[in-house]
């Protein structure tokens, strides 16, 4: 599978685990000047901004380690940016996931940064 068509599967993976739990989507593959938020997701009292890693197999390490500082930087300006552009209503907490999505093994890890 080639390395675009995973990474959409595994959107669609990640976006499906969370809505089993009750979550309903925002956005997918928001994107702005300085890049992109692979999912944003919310409960009444919870905002998430997920970056998605997919993988085909853990050969080379779990997706989850492809999420360093500087890719976790980056997810937190965008979320920045996106929560002043779109200013949601009500009181909520905001989280930070990743979503690492092997064949079709989902394992969503909550405020992981």
């Amino acid at each position: 599978m080639a390395a675009q068509a995973r990474g959409r599967f595994g959107e669609g993976e990640a976006l499906r685990w969370y809505v089993q739990r009750g979550y309903t989507l925002i956005a997918r593959n928001w994107r702005c000047a300085a890049g992109e938020i692979d999912l944003i997701v919310r409960l009444p009292s919870v905002l998430v901004f997920c970056e998605v890693k997919a993988r085909a197999t853990e050969q080379f390490g779990g997706p989850q380690g492809a999420v360093g500082w500087q890719k976790q930087r980056r997810v937190r300006r965008l979320a920045a940016i996106w929560l002043a552009e779109f200013r949601p209503p009500g009181h909520f907490e905001v989280r930070f996931d990743v979503a690492a999505v092997v064949g079709t093994n989902v394992t969503v890890i909550e405020s992981a940064f």
